[in-house]
């Protein structure tokens, strides 16, 4: 006998999980719709050639409660940030990533779909800003805490195991960067207390701590839910897949990625990792079938997504 199909109705059902994360979602005040704009894009579009009718983009985001009006505004104001060119064919607008758009995303995406370091030798990335014009210090300073650095003092920012190499290559063409001093330095054994309050301050690791053990509160049993059917709804599977990466990257951007030698002894973020890997092998695929179906570029529907979206999380399991 075939086996029994459980209802997308019944309590604790995906459909059902899957509504209340959405509900949840257009609940907050304010919508934070360029936040959204941003996880789409950088989730499922910029894996796809990175351009996309506006049109679509409005359907996607309408069931969030983002309307056509926050859409277009949130649109407009990232393109004159420099994320997106536009271009209008007849009475239809297309939008797709710059250069620089393409690389910020990148840079995000190696950061939240990749597995995060735990092997550390013990020394420090220390960045001097002294020398840097005031005029661009704090240009320089955003940047190097978006890379994960944190003040140890008003002109001395730190990281313990930070990849050089990417935070570089965010920091060139930057007025000022010519004028900063990094170094390499070494704790002392005797001072290791101190440097551990050190560190739980600077970068808020109770606060932290608090949005991983959130986040898999609101997202276990939505993956619960699918270990019970085979194969979720197309449109249901991407509102989740959004919401999860959505959620998920607002907190992971926050993150320092410390060495477990440096963390509390309970710390959410490795299980907080577990989870969000699981949940989107779920709904990875479905999610693929509805932007296919759903989704126009100018040249017709979205083409296939690239070599490196199925590398996401290690891999992701399309069998």
């Amino acid at each position: 006998m075939p086996a029994a199909k459980v209802s997308d109705t019944k309590p604790g059902s995906f459909r059902q999980a899957a509504a209340r994360l959405v509900e949840d979602f257009r609940s907050r005040r304010p919508l934070r719709a360029g936040s959204l704009v941003i996880s789409v894009f950088g989730d499922a579009i910029a894996p796809r050639g990175g351009a996309i009718w506006l049109g679509s983009l409005i359907n996607l985001l309408q069931p969030f409660g983002i309307n056509q009006r926050l859409v277009r505004t949130s649109v407009f104001r990232l393109a004159k940030e420099g994320w997106f060119d536009s271009e209008q064919i007849g009475r239809r607008s297309f939008y797709s990533l710059t250069p620089k758009g393409r690389a910020r995303f990148q840079a995000a995406s190696r950061r939240i779909y990749s597995e995060p370091r735990h092997d550390w030798q013990g020394t420090w990335n220390l960045v001097l800003l002294s020398g840097v014009d005031a005029q661009h210090r704090d240009a320089v300073r955003k940047e190097l805490v978006w890379s994960g650095f944190a003040p140890f003092s008003a002109n001395v920012l730190a990281h313990p195991s930070a990849d050089m190499r990417a935070v570089e290559e965010r920091l060139d063409g930057l007025p000022g960067n010519d004028q900063l001093l990094i170094m390499r330095a070494e704790a002392m054994s005797n001072r290791q207390g101190y440097l551990r309050r050190l560190v739980h301050e600077s970068w808020a690791l109770a606060d932290l701590s608090s949005r991983y053990g959130e986040f898999l509160q609101r997202f276990r049993p939505v993956y619960q839910t699918l270990r019970r059917r085979r194969s979720p709804d197309p449109e249901l599977a991407f509102r989740v897949r959004t919401l999860l990466i959505h959620e998920y990257r607002k907190i992971l951007l926050r993150d320092p990625f410390l060495p477990d030698d440096l963390l509390p002894e309970r710390w959410d973020g490795v299980a907080a990792y577990q989870l969000c890997r699981n949940l989107y092998n779920e709904v990875a695929l479905p999610t693929e079938e509805y932007l296919t179906a759903e989704m126009e570029t100018a040249d017709g529907p979205l083409p296939p997504a690239g070599p490196d979206f199925f590398r996401r999380f290690g891999g992701l399991i399309t069998e």
